[in-house]
């Protein structure tokens, strides 16, 4: 597979995984589907190994967030200032702690946006915890499971 099939590859990744964080556009689709094509694309035993853990990783990921109740996001959830922020804290999370890093790097992330919001440390972790309950560890399931996926693929394209 040529390097600008790959740029393409982690571009659709990259889309798949903003996805995640906007209501109503298949993020972890799109990082399943890329996958795919690059398995099919690079018939090597890694990547088909990677795109068989992608698959599984992805029906767990629907199953857990099954298991979690039923909310709908809040409009305080919902907030584009409290998506950015988490989406950062996450990623950066997942870089400087490796991997496990992207859980407290998302609740950091909002808890930071409803510090900076409210102005008050007890306000802020209450918020945190409504925002988690409506919505907000439901999307951080599937996020932390399609950054596992972009990571196993960076992996594999670079060792593999």
């Amino acid at each position: 597979m040529g390097v600008w099939d790959l740029v393409l590859v982690g571009l659709v990744l990259l889309l798949g995984l903003c996805g995640v964080l906007v209501p109503g556009v298949p993020g972890s689709w799109l990082v399943w589907a890329a996958v795919m094509w690059w398995a099919v694309q690079d018939p090597q035993p890694v990547a088909w190994w990677v795109l068989v853990g992608a698959t599984v990783a992805l029906f767990l990921s629907q199953v857990v967030r099954w298991a979690l109740p039923p909310r709908r996001l809040r409009p305080s959830w919902a907030g584009r200032r409290v998506v950015v922020y988490a989406a950062t804290g996450s990623f950066l999370g997942f870089f400087l702690i490796p991997v496990l890093g992207s859980i407290p790097g998302f609740m950091g992330g909002v808890y930071l946006a409803e510090r900076l919001r409210l102005g008050r440390h007890g306000e802020a972790r209450a918020a945190l915890r409504t925002a988690m309950r409506s919505g907000g560890s439901s999307v951080l399931a599937e996020l932390f499971t399609c950054q596992l996926i972009a990571g196993a693929w960076v992996g594999a394209v670079i060792w593999g």
